[in-house]
């Protein structure tokens, strides 16, 4: 079984005082041995604070650091930051509205294990109301993410009854980051140097996005560079998500404003001219519905469009990053964007050692 201090756990709040005290002790009674957690507040107003100062006691607590911004500078920047604050091997990635099951992390890291060009770990996250509630039937959250021709990001099995589905391991496109293991040997390969010219600290997540469509940018992003993304059906947890395509509406206009920002940014950056080509009138149908919608309805996420023209320069260079450590060719990218989820099956001998370390891992 592998385990002792391989992976830290980094953790953005912003007024997460619903969440966080479950979520943290979820994984404080992870049957694993954590390097450490690292946890960076974006200047909660709502009583988050408060209940993490429980938590920053080095005495109870001596894995678990906390570290308080004095503004909200997002979610991909603060997870950047929290990621170069921490140490560990593999990074888990999570989401204060997450309560992982025990053998959560094993699973992940055991299954990582099977491949050095795993660079990307997920699992079976099912729904759950805000107040942590779990429902008398389960209904699955993500499976990991997929791409379809209109370059829409959405989650394997969704909203679906989880009647045992989903139970093979297979190699996905990414994972959802509300609870994604990422090797640190991907992060740093495929991190964009900072301030253009390299001075700056490197982007895991483009902090340009803010929030939302930031895992599915790194997951383009790591396929591009020729790693891989193993789903694992023994790592399960629950997670409640607030950005559906049903629910957009409900939503507060700033989240759909950065939605719209964050779909043309990722395609800057990652598309090739063959896979446009492929699918330019499904990805031209979709765009015309987007700006439709905001000069029809959404009015407040006009402001998208300007957002990425004033940032045009450094997209250019993002992109030619990008596209200039490159590994993998058009044909294998395309393979991944259908309207139907596409997974590739796990070789045999990775299935095979991942399912014994399963097996072992849950007889102790």
């Amino acid at each position: 079984m592998i385990q002792n201090g391989l992976v830290s756990v980094t953790i953005v709040t912003y007024n997460s005082g619903r969440f966080i005290k479950r979520c943290l002790e979820s994984v404080l009674a992870q049957k694993f041995s954590l390097k450490e957690i690292v946890v960076v507040d974006n200047a909660s107003t709502d009583g988050t604070v408060d209940i993490l100062d429980q938590f920053d006691d080095q005495d109870k607590y001596k894995d678990v650091r906390i570290y308080y911004n004095d503004a909200n500078i997002g979610f991909a920047a603060a997870q950047n930051q929290a990621i170069q604050l921490s140490n560990g091997e593999w990074i888990l990635t999570l989401n204060p509205d997450v309560l992982l099951l025990p053998n959560f992390l094993q699973a992940l890291v055991d299954a990582g294990h099977r491949d050095p060009k795993i660079g990307t770990v997920c699992g079976k996250l099912l729904a759950m109301s805000a107040t942590f509630d779990l429902p008398e039937t389960p209904i699955v959250d993500s499976t990991g993410i997929y791409f379809n021709p209109m370059l829409r990001h959405l989650d394997r099995g969704s909203q679906e009854v989880d009647n045992g589905e989903y139970m093979n391991y297979e190699y996905v496109f990414g994972a959802t980051a509300a609870a994604a293991l990422y090797r640190r040997e991907m992060i740093d390969d495929v991190s964009i140097p900072g301030n253009n010219d390299g001075t700056g600290p490197s982007e895991f997540f483009d902090p340009d996005f803010f929030v939302y469509r930031e895992d599915a940018d790194v997951a383009w992003r790591a396929q591009l560079l020729g790693w891989k993304c193993l789903y694992t059906p023994y790592a399960r947890g629950y997670h409640v998500r607030a950005v559906l395509p049903m629910n957009r509406h409900a939503l507060p206009a700033v989240i759909n404003m950065h939605s719209v920002k964050n779909r043309f940014l990722m395609r800057i950056k990652n598309i090739s001219p063959d896979l446009y080509r492929q699918h330019w009138f499904a990805i031209t149908s979709r765009d015309l519905i987007v700006l439709g919608a905001c000069l029809v309805r959404e009015h407040s996420s006009l402001r998208a469009f300007w957002l990425v023209a004033k940032n045009w320069s450094r997209l250019m260079v993002k992109r030619h990053w990008i596209m200039e450590h490159k590994r993998v060719t058009d044909a294998y990218m395309s393979a991944w964007f259908h309207f139907q989820p596409q997974a590739l099956p796990a070789s045999k001998q990775t299935v095979r050692g991942a399912k014994q370390l399963a097996a072992r891992t849950v007889r102790g």
